[in-house]
């Protein structure tokens, strides 16, 4: 009876230890994720830390590790454009332009004003010589556009271009190849008049761009000139091509 009654206690006993058996085995299963969710834990932060230190991009990162989200891609503004290419806009009443000469005797010459093409090789309206575009000084309005070959080319019919030109007409002229061989004394005076400057000793293959008024009182203020030169020439046998813009008040309507 004795043997029984020890049997019955070690068996109670083991049966009563079973539950701490149980809580064990299941404090064993948690201790693997828990494990793992701390190493994450104490890796990223560690990440964040030394991305913090370096500038690196770890919270971005981390962010869509996490949450999945990303950042939307910034972007910079693109820079404002002002008519034909200006840095700045120009004051009110006044014209927007830009010249560019022909480079050689390859690219030909432009002529942009209010942000209108008005000469160019797209357009197959240059030519060699003289590249001129006549413009209302009052309205702004597009009179006519012609080129004149310097060259081989008569220079009687720049003169008759030129002489009926009425008071205020603004006068946009751009060069390609060779602007001033076939110029003559009536030629240069009437660029003069014009409020030219550098027509008196415009000369074989120079690169010129001008724009001048019908009337003016002083001396035209866009104007730039580039000699042939073989020391300096940009391209064989010429000199590079000039590039001028600018703001130009248009003109008070005249009194009637």
């Amino acid at each position: 009876m004795e043997e029984s009654q020890d049997t019955d206690t070690s068996t109670e006993a083991s049966v009563s230890s079973v539950p701490f058996r149980t809580c064990s085995l299941d404090t064993m299963r948690l201790a693997g994720p828990l494990r793992a969710v701390a190493i994450v834990f104490l890796v990223g932060l560690t990440w964040l830390l030394a991305s913090s230190i370096l500038g690196g991009d770890g919270g971005s990162v981390m962010k869509m590790f996490f949450t999945g989200a990303q950042d939307e891609p910034t972007t910079e503004p693109s820079p404002h454009r002002y008519k034909c290419g200006l840095s700045a806009p120009c004051p009110p009443k006044h014209l927007a332009f830009r010249l560019i000469s022909g480079a050689a005797n390859v690219i030909g010459p432009k002529i942009c004003l209010e942000d209108k093409i008005l000469l160019s090789s797209v357009k197959n309206n240059v030519g060699r010589g003289l590249n001129i575009a006549l413009v209302n000084g009052v309205t702004g309005e597009l009179l006519e556009t012609n080129s004149f070959d310097m060259w081989e080319g008569d220079v009687s019919n720049l003169l008759k271009f030129l002489r009926p030109l009425h008071e205020g007409t603004l006068v946009f002229v751009a060069s390609f190849d060779d602007p001033a061989t076939k110029l003559n004394d009536e030629a240069r005076r009437l660029f003069e008049e014009l409020g030219s400057t550098a027509i008196k000793e415009l000369a074989f293959r120079d690169s010129w761009v001008f724009v001048g008024a019908k009337g003016i009182e002083n001396k035209s203020p866009f104007e730039q000139r580039l000699k042939n030169s073989k020391s300096s020439n940009k391209y064989e046998g010429w000199p590079e091509s000039l590039e001028m813009d600018g703001c130009i008040p248009l003109r008070a309507p005249l009194a009637s």
